[in-house]
């Protein structure tokens, strides 16, 4: 961890400063120091063809480990001419970044070993792997992936049920109306509670010496029988699956882990007889025996697809490190924390179909068992350390028990792919969710052909769709839109042998939906589709999902308060403002919508009794009720010159301040108007305010004049006493800031003249010899009529 926090600080100054040198080099003017000076124009010669074969050298590199082709970067003409290569090469490194962040985070289970750059051990041989023979083909029951109905479960026994079998294979309709099976132990996962063992602090068990023991490898009928029976005797297992997805449609479990405390099995799960590793239901689902598994989101659903196995009694340590706050949450991140293993993760492009396993594959998979349940001890233990069993909230225990059920009552429903909306884990829509390209009608057609295409061949091929071609690929096809095969292999560039033996059905389906795009819908408006209907089913699920809320008592009970009287705002919105009391309820009702349509512009803060517990006393006695105003039809209302029911509020600010002033100069101040008289009035409470702010302007003018006044005595006993007046600190200027005075007054001088110039008029001329020019840019060669000048 120390030497890659090393290399990444390294490699970060060396960025810094790779950085400032560009951005220096873009500030300077180098057309016209090539331009100036030969020698320069060599230099950067030579510095240009030695940045491009880095760069194609990166490329190359890149390249090497995605499906896409390096291009050839011979000089800048050739980046501008290839940056599509470029990109498609980044958006391919961009996807598997995107994969490895998920596997590392332990988002998603991994699909294969990661890699691990420092090893020195060399990489599996992929074109040997490719050519492995497809064990699909030799099982008993041959994978189909053109099934579009409901996945009916594998059981053919249901061993510790509560419901019979025969009651959970009737289907059901599911939230799109498609017909489902439920989950056969959906009953037995929801009733489901942790041992008292899980709650209680104990001693980890040691796990046996890693080098010092081994697997059995199960790959016949009778090792399975010989397992299962001593899998019996447990009371904890930890579980584990390698799967297989890049020579399949749909995917297959390649192995299974199984670890006791005293011993490890390794099962070959990709025997003809598969089918019969069902019998493992009798432990895997025996409520008394606790399984522990590490992200076991994807692996609840292979089981169940592959096998017909299925988890009552899951513990997951993905959820309990996410319930710890441990920084990381990856099963080899909890390996180095626990137990001081680090994972051999050399082989990324291990093929867990391989057989007879290698012993480095052999010891790999063997570790991700062997040390999970001394894991789970060491977890559990902070888990009942940082619980409160009495406050539902925090106890975490519950928390990782719950979370765990979510992911055992997982269901596996066969693959139906969506052409018009792309939804479904198979859908166009979620590769081009997370890329922000725009397409124009007809490339977005395209798009959409390709990608269902794409979907059609893996299925017949039983071949998985990044095989057949990589996602950056059907973008490439739906910018160019090649009409031919010479310009589809150009596009796409790395050209699968599938797509080679089928690029004439690609191509007829380009030029389809070329023709059919041209009137077809936008892009954005489909995505804006989407979402709307998204979030449409997200409300209509919060709405059934939210509790409905009690009716409100008749009569509240005397020891109960309400939200105004305990300080708590009122969580119902009312259909109206109550700011203004009952002044607008008093208005006639063919008047009131007129009212009504009267807002606040701003929401008022939460109001309780306590703000007007005082206010309201002194109201009630001795402010009286205002009569109701009386209500005079439109009709016979007079003109607006004419009427005295018209009034202006004016704020009190400016006439305080012309009052003050009055006051100030001598003269009495202007009395209030008359509101039956005049178009003017003042508040109530107006008066008494206006002279409390003559008062204190009065003796704020006394106070100034006083402190003028021995300002003055003061300069006139040093002019008496030195014959030099005072020196006056407020009006002196500036020592430490003198600088800062002087570029204001600079600035303020510039001001000046140029308001002088503008009265003078435009002068276009003026400025134009301030400062000295360099030679213009060399100007190339154009295309055109020859320009003639005359004096």
């Amino acid at each position: 961890m120390d030497s890659f926090k090393s290399l990444q600080d390294e490699i970060s100054k060396a960025l810094v400063s790779t950085t400032r040198s560009a951005t220096r080099i873009a500030g300077a003017d180098i057309a016209f120091q090539r331009s100036l000076n030969p020698d320069v124009a060599t230099v950067l010669d030579a510095q240009t063809e030695r940045l491009c074969q880095l760069a194609q050298r990166l490329l190359e590199s890149a390249a090497a480990s995605s499906d896409a082709v390096g291009p050839k970067l011979s000089d800048v003409e050739a980046i501008d001419g290839n940056w599509r290569a470029v990109v498609d090469i980044i958006d391919s490194l961009l996807e598997k970044a995107d994969t490895s962040l998920d596997e590392y985070t332990g988002v998603v289970k991994r699909l294969s070993p990661s890699a691990d750059p420092g090893t020195t051990t060399p990489r599996p041989n992929i074109a040997e792997r490719k050519h492995l023979p497809k064990p699909q083909l030799a099982f008993e029951h041959v994978p189909t992936n053109d099934e579009t109905g409901p996945f009916r479960p594998l059981l053919v026994t249901k061993p510790h049920a509560k419901i019979p079998l025969e009651e959970c294979l009737k289907t059901f309709k599911d939230a799109n109306g498609r017909e489902q099976y439920p989950q056969p132990y959906q009953t037995e996962i929801e009733t489901y509670e942790f041992p008292q063992a899980v709650y209680e602090h104990a001693e980890p068990i040691q796990y046996p010496p890693f080098e010092e023991t081994t697997a059995t490898f199960v790959d016949t009928p009778e090792a399975v029988d010989a397992m299962l029976a001593e899998l019996k005797e447990a009371k904890e297992l930890a579980i584990d699956l390698e799967h297989h997805d890049n020579r399949t449609y749909i995917g297959m479990v390649s192995l299974m882990q199984i670890s006791t405390r005293d011993k490890d099995w390794i099962v070959d799960t990709l025997k003809p007889w598969r089918r019969k590793l069902e019998c493992l239901n009798e432990v895997f689902a025996d409520p008394s025996i606790l399984k522990v598994l590490h992200g076991s989101y994807m692996d609840v659903i292979w089981l169940q697809r592959d096998l017909g196995l299925y988890l009552v009694g899951l513990f997951d340590t993905f959820h309990a490190a996410r319930s710890l706050g441990y920084p990381g949450a990856s099963l080899a991140y909890l390996l180095e924390r626990h137990v001081n293993f680090k994972a051999q993760k050399q082989y990324q492009m291990a093929d867990w179909r391989t057989r007879p396993l290698s012993p480095e594959l052999f010891d790999y998979a063997r570790a991700d068992t062997h040390f999970l349940l001394y894991i789970y001890d060491k977890m559990r233990n902070e888990l009942v350390e940082r619980s409160d069993f009495s406050n539902p909230e925090k106890n975490k225990v519950h928390d990782v028990q719950e979370k765990s059920k979510e992911y055992a009552l997982q269901r596996y429903e066969h693959p139906v792919y969506d052409r018009e909306l792309g939804l479904g884990p198979v859908g166009w829509h979620k590769v081009i969710s997370k890329s922000p390209v725009t397409f124009t009608p007809q490339q977005f057609a395209v798009f959409k052909a390709v990608h269902e295409w794409r979907d059609t061949l893996s299925r017949r091929e039983d071949e998985s769709t990044f095989f057949i071609m990589p996602n950056h690929a059907l973008f490439s096809i739906a910018r160019s839109m090649p009409l031919d095969k010479p310009a589809l292999f150009t596009a796409i560039q790395h050209v699968s042998h599938l797509v080679r033996s089928n690029a004439d059905e690609l191509v007829r389906v380009i030029n389809q939906a070329k023709e059919e795009g041209a009137d077809g819908p936008e892009m954005s408006a489909v995505l804006t589709k989407i979402a709307d209907m998204r979030e449409a089913e997200k409300a209509a699920k919060y709405a059934s999902e939210t509790p409905k809320k009690a009716a409100p008592a008749q009569v509240a009970a005397p020891d109960v308060q309400s939200p105004l009287q305990s300080g708590l705002a009122v969580s119902e919105r009312l259909p109206s403002s109550s700011f203004w009391g009952s002044l607008w309820s008093s208005q006639p009702k063919q008047d009131e919508q007129r009212i009504l349509d009267i807002a606040l512009a701003l929401p008022l803060p939460p109001l309780n009794a306590d703000i007007f517990a005082e206010s309201n006393i002194k109201s009630e006695a001795s402010t009286p009720k205002p009569e109701k105003p009386q209500y005079v039809r439109k009709e016979d209302r007079p003109q607006e010159d004419q009427r005295t029911d018209m009034f202006v509020v004016k704020q009190l600010g400016g006439k305080k301040r012309k009052r003050t002033e009055a006051s100030e100069a001598g003269t009495p101040a202007k009395p209030a108007l008359d509101p039956m008289t005049n178009d003017e009035i003042m508040l109530d409470g107006a008066d008494a305010s206006d002279d409390e702010a003559a008062a204190r302007a009065a003796r704020k003018a006394a106070r100034k004049a006083e402190k003028k006044q021995k300002k003055a005595e003061a300069q006139a006993a040093a002019l008496e006493a030195t014959g030099a007046p005072a020196f006056d600190y407020a009006n002196a200027p500036t020592v430490l800031h003198a600088a800062d005075e002087q570029a204001k007054k600079e600035a303020r001088d510039r001001k000046k003249d140029k308001k002088l110039q503008k009265k003078k008029g435009f002068q276009g001329f003026a400025g134009m010899a301030d400062a000295p020019k360099g030679l213009p840019r060399a100007q190339k060669e154009v295309a055109g009529r020859s320009k003639t000048f005359t004096k």
